[in-house]
């Protein structure tokens, strides 16, 4: 089923349904006969808290799902039995599942009316919401020692466009040549500054993708307007010349901006995976452990909420987060050793300051 999946959405919820149906056949259930209560202890078995026994041992080697996933998968459950409700089979399943609860806060804001709304789809396969906070970010100083451990151009333009960009590893990996407007006054009119679009494709041959799916088009200049638009540093515009001029091959017609250096696949696009193994490999030659391209994000993050004095308006235009909300859940903590923090305290604890 996953193979004929479309794009985006379509081929998560096909993942996560195959899985599903895996589950059905080791447990010797059909979808005509599957209670809530098997439902629930599938969302068990797969890393839910659920308070029951979950049977066989599932997933035998990998991960538990995330709080994410676990939505995602709630909702592909839920879309799944009422589909099949719909058709008269197994309608009991599907009344249960038809759960209704009291709009939120963040469900009126995002309605027209939603102050007339009195009442919402709910969804008790649903895990309850985790706050994150504390994310996995750089010892200090990492970024200097990781930048000095690897190998080529290529290499360092990673980890300069990773720690002065915040990109995500499936966006830079994604990157075509003709996103990069790296002068002043570029022709797309959008940003003074040099700046990259980052692009959402679909099918590029290294499996890469842009998790933000804002509106782009190639015009007839041929050049990119739209998507995602994030300034770039003169470090990033330096590890790029030194890269395009030293070991881009000159055949590539592709036009992506990371290409493959060694092997039978040298010369096509680089792939996100590569890109993780190279950061962890000089991570671990540096002696820092294992280190991941999504931490220079992290660390990028709060080094703007920082330099911007908390201003979350600021942190979500440079990173590209979908809301504000996201930030200030993230990010958007006191340092316990910030000096304005210790202050107040040792005002509460009548201490001199």
């Amino acid at each position: 089923m996953a193979e004929y999946a479309g794009d985006g959405t379509d081929r998560t919820y096909a993942y996560l349904l195959v899985d599903h149906l895996r589950w059905l056949r080791q447990e010797g259930l059909a979808p005509k006969n599957v209670t809530f209560s098997d439902v629930k202890r599938y969302m068990g078995a797969v890393g839910a808290e659920v308070p029951m026994p979950l049977g066989t041992p599932w997933r035998i080697g990998k991960k538990s799902y995330g709080n994410s996933t676990l939505k995602t998968a709630a909702a592909c459950l839920k879309g799944f039995y009422l589909h099949h409700a719909d058709q008269g089979i197994n309608t009991e399943l599907g009344e249960v599942l038809k759960a209704k609860r009291l709009p939120t806060k963040a469900d009126k804001q995002r309605s027209l009316l939603g102050h007339v709304k009195k009442i919402m789809p709910g969804n008790p396969l649903a895990p309850k919401n985790q706050r994150r906070r504390h994310p996995k970010m750089l010892p200090d100083g990492a970024r200097e020692v990781v930048r000095a451990e690897v190998n080529s151009a290529r290499d360092r333009l990673v980890v300069d466009w990773l720690g002065d960009g915040g990109f995500r590893i499936g966006e830079l990996c994604g990157l075509h040549l003709a996103d990069l407007h790296l002068r002043d006054g570029a022709a797309c009119g959008q940003c003074r500054t040099p700046h990259a679009h980052v692009c959402h494709r679909e099918g590029l041959p290294n499996g890469a993708r842009a998790k933000t799916k804002y509106d782009w088009e190639l015009e007839e200049d041929g050049v990119i307007r739209g998507g995602l638009i994030k300034r770039v540093s003169p470090a990033m515009i330096h590890s790029y010349f030194d890269y395009m001029t030293g070991e881009y091959p000159r055949a590539a017609e592709h036009g992506h901006l990371l290409v493959q250096q060694h092997g039978r696949h040298r010369g096509m696009p680089w792939a996100p995976e590569g890109a993780r193994k190279m950061i962890g490999r000089a991570g671990t030659r540096a002696g820092l452990g294992r280190i991941r391209p999504h931490m220079f994000r992290h660390s990028f993050a709060t080094a703007v909420l920082d330099a911007s004095h908390g201003n979350l308006v600021v942190t979500r235009d440079a990173g590209g987060w979908a809301s504000t909300e996201v930030v200030d859940e993230i990010y958007a903590h006191v340092d316990i050793h910030d000096p304005v923090f210790d202050a107040a305290l040792r005002t509460v604890w009548g201490e001199r300051v």
